[in-house]
């Protein structure tokens, strides 16, 4: 044989022998990580409370899942009382013979609702009571909330329940739910200048933005000005013409963003009052909206709806303005103000500033000596009376003000040793005496106070401690266990929780915690790849709750597959202190990866079956802006990255999220901005491993331009990758996110793992339960 001929044979063999080698995933094996979905674990998990709702009479009710089902619990504050709501047997009897074109029952949370035999009634039964009303009225409420002027979505009800406030045509309008009368109540709004709209931005719906008065009489909100704000463009893909999207969408940088005229509005005798002040940039003192299911945030009224607190935040979130409007006349007093160097926030779960017009006083939430804490300040001066907390823990939500007794509860991290991200409920004298803990468990706590607020449900648990859940009184005492949480069956299908961890950041100083996801069948002796899952915030962080839940996202799945998954909460990540938050201020670009890297080193240290060779990223939105530069800037550590959503340039993006983390935009003598160097394209010529992007094409929330440039930078450089995109998708893709989830899994098996996956392989939607898999 001659040689060239044994050479190609050799060739051929060891190709052939090569291919052998390569492991295939099959379709069992993606089966087995589809289990520890969440649809797939929840329902091994028993006695697991639902919100409890309270009733008069210091009462309240809830609902429990178990291996049977359903249990609707009363429970008695007063009485420490635990008891079934209702005999199940008789319900269960009456449901059944429930027959009949007029006569149909089912059953609702803690009520049955039955049409009668004769079809001109409908009665409500629960526990302690029941009542009727004759079906036109039934009627007419539904055929009302059909219609979406009487929706939760489409507008908000009154204190008193007996108005309906909404837009249309640019105009706020109320309704009259005893007469069905419809009232106008401003007139001159127009397109682009129209009251009470939630549209600035990433944020686009016809739900009114407002806060009524306590007696029902008034309403603040404002008239927002985009006439001249900047468009966003998306366009539908169809067979024919596409269908041109476009609204207002303001750019860091842009000289005009959406401000809104402040007004006060009459209700039974309508009339705009417009508040003598400049409009405010759309600002809130803790976020990018200025509203939360559709109330105006950043706003209080005294109980007699005379005056209305409020604060003004700059278009940079520097500089907050406490004032308060009359509201007869719309005069306005500046109460006082505070300004910062990089980014002021209110609040953590929640703005946290009071207003007290009882006794003249402001509760005021600032992080001006590193912490979040709270201060008390004196209305008709102007000055701080004193600060009410302080040290080194953070404040994360204003729970409840006892004016009575001047009493302050609220929940705060790091007080307790432990894990920082643990939440405690605390209670502290206005003068900031007496601090007292009420829930003294480890654990993320979670309070539900009674209307009265004389008790509370705390509900606590870790990630790897499944809930307690218990009833206590106002001062701490406990009262009665409800529920534990049984996580017993779910361990029985080979499900375990992930491992906590705390490593130092990439300063080598400061602690930064984790969630760790191995293979429930780890072995020891092998190298498993690293698949890094980021959320670089700054508002959030890749771990989220520090509660118990059973499944994060598909973390565990990804680990059945033979990956070892990590979460870090890296240093600019918020609910710890503002020098820890502001670390990387101005630069949004460093996205916490020099604490990822740092984590996982450190990790590897410890658990020799980490292989550093081979570690992924992947992450969505802000995470998809962080995996990506995580392969520009660290192309030698991250081998594999899926970008998906991404913001990749915050100049093309919501102009209040680059503003608020990076500052105003600003160009040097040369014209160029402090964001270029920032934006992921300026880097993608430096990509070595395997990069996977992804978009929706109706993304309004992140325009899909962003993934586009980053392509564009990336063909400029000769650089292979890969696309994918949803051509009628919104920001999380709809209904074709299992068929991401799968693509992600396919893409780290086949370039991390070095393996074949199934082909094609079905993952159920993970959001309906009735595709939970068998």
């Amino acid at each position: 044989m001659k040689k060239f001929e044994v050479t190609l044979l050799s060739m051929f063999l060891a190709g052939t022998l090569n291919a052998q080698q390569v492991t295939t995933l099959t379709k069992e094996d993606y089966q087995r990580a589809e289990r520890f979905l969440a649809p797939n674990t929840q329902k091994y998990i028993d006695n697991v409370p639902g919100k409890p709702t309270w009733l008069s009479g210091e009462k309240f009710w809830y609902r429990t899942l178990t291996a049977d089902g359903s249990q609707f619990i009363l429970v008695n504050a007063v009485k420490g009382t635990r008891s079934a709501a209702f005999d199940y047997t008789k319900l269960a009897a009456a449901l059944s013979g429930a027959t009949g074109r007029n006569y149909t029952a089912f059953m609702l949370p803690f009520q049955t609702i039955t049409y009668a035999p004769d079809g001109k009634s409908v009665s409500f039964e629960a526990a302690d009571r029941e009542w009727k009303c004759d079906l036109k009225t039934y009627q007419i409420t539904q055929t009302e909330i059909a219609k979406n002027e009487l929706n939760p979505r489409g507008g908000i009800l009154s204190p008193d329940g007996k108005k309906y406030a909404f837009i249309k045509d640019f105009n706020l309008w109320v309704r009259d739910l005893a007469t069905d009368q419809v009232t106008q109540l401003t007139t001159d709004g127009q397109k682009d200048f129209g009251y009470a709209t939630d549209n600035a931005g990433w944020r686009h719906s016809d739900r009114p933005v407002l806060l009524w008065s306590p007696d029902s009489r008034k309403i603040a909100t404002f008239q927002q000005d985009e006439r001249n704000v900047g468009d966003m463009y998306l366009v539908t893909t169809n067979v024919g013409h596409p269908t041109l999207k476009a609204w207002k969408y303001p750019l860091p940088g842009d000289s005009i963003v959406a401000m809104v005229h402040r007004v006060i509005i009459n209700v039974d005798s309508p009339k705009v009052i417009r508040l003598q002040v400049a409009a405010d940039p759309h600002r809130s003192s803790l976020g990018d909206d200025i509203s939360r299911a559709g109330v105006l945030n950043d706003a209080a009224w005294n109980e007699d709806a005379s005056q209305l607190a409020f604060v003004s935040t700059s278009r940079d979130h520097k500089q907050e303005k406490v004032r308060i409007a009359d509201a007869t006349t719309g005069t306005v007093k500046e109460v006082f103000e505070e300004t910062v160097a990089t980014q002021f926030e209110s609040g953590q779960n929640g703005i946290s500033w009071r207003f007290l017009p009882k006794t003249n006083e402001i509760i005021w939430y600032s992080e001006r000596d590193n912490w979040g804490h709270l201060y008390l300040y004196d209305i008709n001066t102007g000055k701080l009376k004193n600060q009410i907390t302080k040290g080194d823990w953070v404040v994360t939500q204003l729970v409840k003000i006892d004016e009575k007794n001047r009493l302050v509860y609220f929940m705060a991290n790091e007080k307790e040793a432990g894990n920082p991200y643990y939440s405690h409920f605390y209670k502290i004298g206005f003068d900031g005496s007496n601090l007292t803990l009420l829930t003294p468990e480890a654990g993320k706590h979670t309070i539900s106070l009674s209307d009265s607020e004389n008790y509370f449900v705390d509900s606590y648990s870790q990630p790897d401690v499944p809930p307690v859940t218990v009833l206590r009184h106002i001062n701490g005492k406990l009262i009665a266990q409800l529920e534990k949480t049984d996580v017993s069956r779910l361990a029985g299908t080979g499900w375990k929780a992930p491992v906590p961890f705390s490593v130092k950041a990439h300063d080598g100083k400061t602690d930064v915690y984790g969630l760790l996801y191995t293979p429930t069948q780890l072995d020891s002796t092998k190298k498993y790849p690293v698949v890094d899952y980021i959320y670089p915030g700054p508002q959030g962080g890749s771990v989220g709750s520090w509660s118990f839940v059973a499944s994060r996202k598909d973390n565990q799945a990804l680990a059945e597959l033979g990956f070892v998954v990590v979460e870090l909460e890296g240093t600019s990540n918020p609910a710890r202190s503002k020098r820890f938050h502001d670390m990387n201020y101005g630069n949004m670009a460093e996205n916490t990866l020099p604490d990822q890297v740092s984590a996982i080193r450190q990790l590897a240290a410890k658990y020799r079956w980490m292989d550093t060779t081979r570690v992924g990223m992947h992450g969505h939105s802000g995470g998809g802006f962080a995996t990506a530069c995580a392969m520009f800037t660290y192309p030698d550590f991250f081998k594999v990255g899926i970008s998906e959503s991404g913001n990749h340039d915050n100049r093309n993006y919501e102009d209040d999220w680059g503003e608020r983390y990076i500052g105003l935009l600003k160009e040097n003598s040369e014209g160029v901005s402090n964001y270029e160097a920032q934006a992921n394209q300026v880097h993608a010529k430096n990509l070595k491993g395997k990069l996977m992007l992804a978009h929706g094409m109706m993304d309004d929330n992140v325009p899909p331009y962003n993934t586009m440039l980053v392509i564009e930078a990336l063909q400029k450089a000769n650089k292979d990758y890969d696309l994918l995109v949803f051509p009628n998708s919104p920001h999380a893709y709809g209904s074709y996110a299992p068929y991401m989830m799968r693509r992600r899994w396919d893409y780290f098996v086949r370039h991390l793992l070095g393996a074949e996956p199934p082909k094609e392989y079905l993952i159920r939607n993970e959001n309906d339960p009735r595709n939970a898999v068998k």
